[in-house]
């Protein structure tokens, strides 16, 4: 065995255990060991181990990618797996080393690995098609670049759907000047989601139609309930008002448990991923979304979670009991256990199933696992944004207008009790926004919005500006009033009794590494049309847009606004996304971040390694169907 295997060894022993179910990994991978590397197959052996996986430690690594057959449901299906397992090894790297990574791919098909939310030259980022060519089949590429920072990362496919289908895994960087957190146990998190069915049907059917895999459409008891609340004409002109828009307000998932399973790494609510701690201890958990297609609402009932890092950056501590996280981010969070036994609850955004594991003191135990909230409907904040009718939002049946005809300037703009703001007076009902004038945006043809020059620009525009594009089929809504608060927990999660952890909680330890006031503006819209299946910047699938373009070492802010009525987590590739507030205040540094419906974000980029990169929203189906935008930095 070379010194390399022996690290890795000594690594997985030191990962509290993983129960070996049918050889080898947590009930779901059919395996020979000899279809595993070499370090995992002499770890596996070990009986009662239950860590998360295979963990890789050093510079230098092989990955293999291969079919592997599965078993989450009573099922044997295909996945596409990293050295054999699921979730993928997780490596830990050392900040400031240079690490090399040799992919090989055995599949039939090309494959990628995008290290997310790491900063490196373009052409290591793994996105085919952009930076790289992909990886053939039976071919070897070689990934090589210096580590720039530290914390909690992770690594998927950027091909296909083979990030649905098991290819993730972790990734933790240590810092280089030891570990400011302190911790006596360490446990890695990845929760994800997993369908039987195979990932181009699942498409199809929402292609076919949207709310295919939505059981929570509004019933007759809904409406016989709005009636007995709010009377019969109120709940009728709210159904009549959601039918005309042809929406639902119970669509807050493309995909339920009806088709996906929920994993907890790797393993399935029936599963029972166990980590172990002493007592006495102080636990970290680092949470990672690996999820397609799955929002999670995170707590474990009984103890306080205190975040301490955001997408790897370490954050001023916020003790919270929940906390929501979309596809690419990552938390970490520090626990006292003073039982002995934890349930993990992870339940999903549209409340239709849920991942779950075990904290425990020891073998054999476990706590009671909770029910689900019941799930709430999208409220007008969520539709119309900072358009308010009372406090605390509307009820079901309480959406008494019409959409097509709105009398703007007799609406309450009060603030809501989610914290909502009317950003502007604008008189909307007498405004032709298809004739407002619109630049093209710099180095492209396409239609675009008017990117501010002013050499001073200390808070963000709160003007609207809809490109000429959002005015096609690809679209099927539009916010002239959007909201700009980022302490709205979001739908599902207001006011339930428990502390939420909200993008306005989150403050980077140290600041912004860029102080400069941004020279620029790059404004654009979160669009889609839900009864085509289409997602897309300002009416634009990919494919029907051009780059959006940064000059190097420029510092721009950038506005997002979400024109649709589904959360969003949007992940650009590259560079820091700096969150700030309606104030211009930095708040966080980020690599991905969830915008609501019907609000406006900002934050600042500097744009320091050139090349092509990618942007998108991280919901697997969103990007395919086309929210999805080039952004070159020259």
């Amino acid at each position: 065995m070379t010194e390399h295997e022996k690290d890795s060894v000594n690594a997985v022993m030191q990962v509290p255990r993983r129960r070996v179910v049918q050889g080898l990994l947590g009930g779901s991978v059919l395996l020979g060991l000899s279809n595993v590397g070499t370090a995992w197959a002499a770890a596996a052996v070990e009986e009662g181990t239950k860590a998360s996986g295979p963990v890789l430690r050093g510079q230098s690594f092989d990955l293999e990618v291969a079919e592997s057959k599965v078993n989450f449901t009573g099922a044997v299906r295909s996945a596409t797996t990293i050295n054999g397992s699921i979730p993928a090894p997780t490596l830990i790297w050392r900040e400031g080393d240079i690490v090399t990574l040799r992919v090989t791919n055995r599949l039939s098909v090309p494959t990628s690995i995008h290290w997310h939310g790491m900063i490196l030259p373009y052409e290591m980022d793994g996105v085919p098609g952009l930076s790289f060519s992909g990886i053939a089949p039976g071919e070897t590429f070689t990934y090589r670049f210096r580590v720039q920072q530290s914390g909690t990362y992770w690594y998927h496919s950027h091909s296909g759907f083979q990030e649905m289908t098991g290819m993730y895994g972790a990734i933790i960087v240590e810092p280089k000047n030891g570990e400011r957190i302190r911790a006596e146990c360490d446990h890695v998190v990845v929760l994800s989601d997993w369908t039987d069915e195979k990932p181009m049907d699942v498409f199809a059917k929402l292609k076919q139609q949207g709310d295919y895999y939505n059981f929570n459409q509004p019933t007759l008891p809904d409406f016989l309930n709005d009636v007995s609340e709010s009377g019969l004409r109120r709940a009728l002109s709210g159904r009549q008002m959601w039918n005309r828009m042809r929406m639902s307000p119970t669509d807050l998932a493309d995909l339920s448990s009806e088709a996906l399973t929920y994993l907890f790494n790797g393993a399935t609510p029936d599963d029972n991923w166990t980590g172990y701690f002493q007592r006495g201890d102080t636990v970290r958990l680092r949470f990672i979304n690996g999820a397609s297609n799955t929002l999670y609402d995170v707590r474990i009932p009984g103890l306080a979670l205190t975040v301490v890092q955001a997408d790897g950056q370490d954050v001023e501590p916020v003790k919270v009991d929940e906390f929501r996280f979309g596809p690419g981010e990552t938390y970490d969070v520090l626990v006292t256990p003073e039982e002995d036994a934890y349930t993990v609850f992870a339940q999903s955004m549209d409340r239709t199933g849920y991942a779950r594991g075990t904290l425990a003191a020891r073998a054999g135990i476990r706590s009671a696992v909770p029910a689900m909230d019941e799930p709430q409907w999208l409220a007008m904040a969520d539709m119309m944004g900072a358009m308010q009718h009372g406090a605390g939002g509307m009820e079901h049946g309480e959406m008494a207008m019409d959409h097509g005809a709105m009398n703007h300037e007799a609406m309450n703009h009060s603030a809501m009790s989610a914290g909502v703001k009317a950003p502007m007076a604008m008189d909307h009902s007498t405004m032709d926004h298809s004739s407002m004038g619109h630049d093209n945006m710099q180095g492209g043809e396409q239609p675009g919005r008017v990117e501010e020059k002013n050499s001073a620009l200390a808070k963000p525009s709160t003007t609207v500006r809809h490109a000429r594009t959002e005015y096609g089929a690809s679209t099927d809504m539009r916010v002239d009033m959007p909201r700009t608060n980022l302490d709205d927990p979001g739908v599902g999660l207001r006011d339930n009794g428990r502390r939420v952890l909200t993008h306005a909680d989150l403050r980077t330890l140290g600041g912004a590494t860029d102080t400069r006031v941004p020279t620029r503006e790059v404004e654009l819209h979160l669009t889609g049309n839900m009864e085509r299946y289409s997602w897309s910047f300002d009416g634009l699938e990919f494919g029907q847009s051009t780059p959006v373009y940064f000059r190097k070492g420029e510092r721009v802010r950038v506005i997002l606004q979400n024109d649709t009525m589904m959360t969003h987590p949007m992940h650009l590739h590259g560079m820091w996304s700096d969150l700030e507030d309606a104030d211009g205040n930095f708040l966080a540094r980020r690599h991905t971040i969830l915008v609501q419906p019907a609000q406006r974000i900002s934050f600042r980029i500097t744009a320091e390694e050139v090349g092509r990169w990618a942007w998108h929203c991280h919901l697997l189906f969103h990007m395919d169907a086309g929210m999805f935008r080039e952004v070159l930095v020259a």
